[in-house]
Formats: structure tokens, sequence, C-alpha cells
């Protein structure tokens, strides 16, 4: 399939699909550079683009760009960019079923291990079902796996009110198709991100990226749940060492047995992470707001595919029962403020 009337000098339509701090960061440059954007958004989100428009403050400075937010989704777009959480991802891709034509391009933007991974993988697992984050299989009817193109993001935003994003990092993210090689219509989407600022590299073979960023989601988002501590303190800190090298060399056994290609050794890997600063992982954002956590795409999903190959996991498990330990425990000592509230 290819995609040739994307091209970075002619005006788009683009579907953001999801309102977070990612999906605006994304609609904000898009449309800074002459898109046109839809944004799809709810609640007090939606009303806040409505009245103010949508704000970005990243290291490029501060963009107010109108975008057209709605609640369900217009006309068929040339690409969508699907920016949920991965448990509301079957959710919202019902949603934008409408704005899905036959060269729609579908680029899902969401953390953990996606529901594509194998997806024109080859091999003995090939078209095999991630049960961990597609468990009725909904996923790969509702979006055409042949117009999906994988996606790893580099990007960190955090949405300070509904409507404003701020970034404190370069915008970088990696392309790849599922079956591998470097198509026209990924060239194009790159060649369309770039010009609106996002560095977007497109790979030959988009799992080896990928299973470097599942390393790292695996061994600071549930620890920072765990110990609300941030990435520098993570990587940094000599009592938390110990699990994350438990838990890194544990997924890294899991990518090579999936024949990934990891370009990064494990002394680099904690350097990289301690320098990440002071960043607060999406994962333990959502535990401070009472939201439910990723832990089925990051973690779940993972000893999934280690189970393919009868790796056992034992830190892995531990670390992801304490995280679950943490968000009930959490939920339970927030449930009567509520119960009095709504009384």
């Amino acid at each position: 399939m290819t995609m040739t009337m994307l091209s970075p000098s002619t005006p788009q339509r683009l579907l953001v699909a999801g309102a977070g701090a990612i999906g605006c960061t994304l609609a904000a440059r898009l449309a800074a550079a002459g898109h046109t954007v839809e944004l799809l958004a709810r609640g007090a989100t939606l009303q806040a683009l409505r009245q103010h428009g949508l704000q970005l403050d990243d290291l490029d400075g501060h963009w107010r760009t109108p975008v057209k937010a709605l609640a369900e989704p217009g006309a068929i777009a040339d690409v969508i960019f699907l920016c949920s959480k991965s448990q509301d991802l079957p959710a919202l891709a019902a949603q934008v079923q409408p704005a899905i034509g036959a060269q729609t391009l579908i680029v899902p933007l969401v953390n953990g291990v996606p529901f594509w991974f194998f997806h024109g993988a080859g091999g003995r697992f090939d078209g095999r079902t991630v049960h961990s984050v597609d468990p009725g299989e909904r996923l790969g009817t509702l979006l055409p796996l042949a117009q999906v193109l994988g996606a790893v993001v580099f990007v960190t935003a955090e949405a300070e009110a509904p409507g404003r994003v701020r970034s404190r990092t370069p915008h970088l993210l990696m392309l790849g198709e599922p079956a591998g090689g470097i198509s026209p219509r990924l060239q194009a989407l790159c060649a369309l991100l770039a010009d609106a600022g996002i560095e977007a590299r497109p790979l030959e073979r988009i799992r080896d990226k990928l299973w470097t960023k599942l390393i790292a989601n695996l061994t600071s988002n549930p620890l920072s749940v765990v110990t609300r501590t941030t990435l520098a303190q993570i990587y940094s800190d000599p009592v938390l060492l110990d699990t994350v090298r438990a838990v890194m060399h544990e997924a890294m056994l899991a990518a090579a047995a999936h024949g990934a290609r990891l370009e990064i050794d494990p002394i680099e890997f904690l350097r990289l992470g301690a320098g990440m600063g002071a960043v607060r992982t999406s994962m333990l954002q959502d535990f401070e707001r009472g939201r439910p956590l990723e832990l089925a795409a990051i973690g779940d999903a993972i000893v999934e595919l280690a189970e393919l190959y009868a790796l056992p996991m034992p830190a892995t498990r531990t670390l992801l029962a304490q995280t679950r330990w943490h968000a009930a425990r959490r939920a339970a000592d927030t449930a009567p403020a509520c119960a009095l509230k709504a009384a």
C-alpha cells in the first residue's frame, strides 16, 4: 500500500484522536505547520480548546494554535494519530471509524507493547495476538493492519491545564512498517512531521527501538509508583538500582529471545535514564490523579512475550504485583473521601 499523496508542502487533513499531553503537543505543531488538524477531545478539555485554542510551551517557544476541537470525528482523514492510554485504545479505535478511508494511514502513539507487535513479524509467532493489550481481538478488526504504521514515542510532555501543555525535551518519534523496510508512505509521513518541527526517524526494524522503549518503560513506570520518585532517582539511587537491574536484565533476555537487536548496553542504559532529570513518569502522574495504570501494556504484555519462550521474569512479576498493591491501596484510601463528596 502506497501513500504518495502525503507531502510536507501540501496541507493534509489530520486527525489527532486524544487530547492528552502527547496528542496536544502533536496537534499544536502540525497545526502551526499549516495542516488542517481535527483534535478529538471531551469534557473540560473540549470546552477549553473551543474557547481558548490549543497552547503549547516547548523548547521552541510558546504556541497558540487554532485546531478544530471535536467530540466525534468529521471527514475521512489522510492520517489518524491515536494518542491514548493503551487501555483506552479499543474505545478510541471504535470512535474514529468514520474517519478511516481506504487510504487513511493509522499511527498509534501508545505506551507499551502494541497490538500490532506480531503483524508482519515473520517466524513462528507471525500474526499472533498479544492478549494482554487486545484481549477481545478487536483492534486488528477495527484498525486495518495494512494501514497501520508502528511508532515509538520519545516525547515527554505534561498537561498543565485542559488544552495547555508543556514539553521540556525535543520532540522525537521513530516510525516503521510492522513488516519492516522503508516504504514511500513511511518516508512521506516522516517528512511531514519533520516539517512541523518533530524529528521523525524512519526505521527498517521498528521492533528494535520498540524494545528499548519497552525496557525503559518497564524499569521506570511501575517503580515510580512504588517509590514516588523521578527518573533521575530511579536510575541513580543505589537502593533502587538492584530492582532496576534485575527487571532490565529479564526484559533484555526477552528482547533477545524475540530477535531484537539492542544498540544500548546496560551501563549506558542506566546513565541515559539518570540523565533524563527530574521527570515524573506518565504512570506516576496517572497514579497521583487516581487514573487507571497502563500495567497491562507496559508490564503484563512483556511477561506474556517472555512466557512464549518460558522465561520466568520473577523480578518483573514482583514489581508489577507491588505496583498493583499501591494502586489498590490508593483507591481504597480515596474511596471514603469520594463518598463524602457525593453525599
